[in-house]
């Protein structure tokens, strides 16, 4: 009988970590705190990640399902950065943390976090794997388009002569599709309130400094 008002509470405060992190970053950014806030987001984007795992009912395969996108991401990001295949010719900035070959660990656990939610979302849509996998890649390419915006100004990325180019987002769209194709045909239900509350929340806090 206790089971239920468990999950409820641990899904309530995951909540409110992932909405306090967020709003934090803005208000402090917006304070004139961003370089302490930007050093963080390593930290808040891994949080954003534990999130989501604690909050699905079979961490273990969902653990195991999480290096597609880990991988996938890893790999078509060091190919980027270190030849200018698939997304263009950029470089990653120091906001983001160590790095491997130039590519930050946590863009993997980013690509990570980012199909989880963007699948939660499109599988309340439909439950056919291709129009699920079509809908969560759009999702991912959406968010990316806004974050691009911002990524120069954090330190996180920019592209070669500060222009993002149309092969970035057909990039993401094809290695984010193939990705979602793998995962979803192994996670098949999914934590849905805790990834639109995490997926909107990033969405706010890049959209904000679109204006700002």
């Amino acid at each position: 009988m206790l089971i239920e008002p468990l999950i409820s509470y641990k899904l309530k405060i995951s909540i409110f970590f992932v909405w306090l992190f967020n709003v934090s970053g803005i208000v402090g950014i917006i304070l004139g705190y961003e370089t302490w806030f930007l050093a963080l987001t390593p930290l808040t984007l891994s949080l954003n990640l534990l999130l989501l795992i604690i909050n699905h009912k079979e961490m273990s395969l969902l653990l195991l399902a999480m290096l597609i996108p880990f991988g996938l991401g890893m790999i078509s990001e060091l190919l980027g950065v270190n030849f200018g295949l698939i997304f263009g010719d950029y470089a990653y900035g120091n906001n983001l943390g160590a790095k491997l070959y130039g590519v930050p660990w946590i863009i993997g656990v980013n690509w990570a976090t980012l199909t989880y939610c963007t699948a939660a979302i499109a599988r309340k849509m439909t439950q056919r794997l291709i129009p699920a996998s079509l809908i969560a890649a759009s999702l991912m390419v959406v968010l990316d388009l806004v974050i691009e915006q911002s990524a120069p100004r954090f330190d996180f990325w920019e592209f070669r002569n500060g222009v993002v180019p149309l092969q970035n987002y057909i990039g993401w769209f094809g290695v984010a599709l193939l990705a979602h194709i793998f995962f979803q045909r192994i996670i098949r239900s999914y934590s849905y309130t805790i990834a639109i509350h995490t997926y909107v929340a990033m969405a706010i806090f890049f959209l904000t400094f679109l204006f700002l």
